[in-house]
């Protein structure tokens, strides 16, 4: 699967880009045939903590899964997105299952 992070208003520093290479690649256990994750990482301009915003958009066969979480770091936002993004993954494979068998 191919990652593409952006960060429109700073530079992530690449300990923070394997992260979330680590992360992602752990999706394809669960589902293999992820074409790629466009991944955007924001800084609100909020006096709020959780102020990281993190958009995973995943590219799939029969549809696109996208999710956005806010957090206190990047990487937290990441762990959220990833989970979440884990289970819809899930379902969709139970779904195929279902239709297949």
């Amino acid at each position: 699967m191919k990652v593409n992070v952006q960060t429109p208003n700073f530079v992530a520093d690449v300990k923070l880009i394997d992260f979330i290479n680590k992360k992602l690649a752990k999706l394809e256990l669960f589902y293999d045939r992820i074409i790629y994750a466009d991944v955007y990482l924001k800084v609100q301009k909020t006096s709020e903590k959780e102020n990281k915003s993190v958009e995973i958009l995943l590219s799939i066969p029969g549809g696109d899964l996208m999710v956005k979480k806010e957090a206190r770091t990047f990487e937290a936002g990441t762990d959220e997105c990833v989970q979440t993004l884990e289970r819809q993954l899930k379902k969709r494979k139970q779904k195929q299952r279902a239709h297949a068998g």
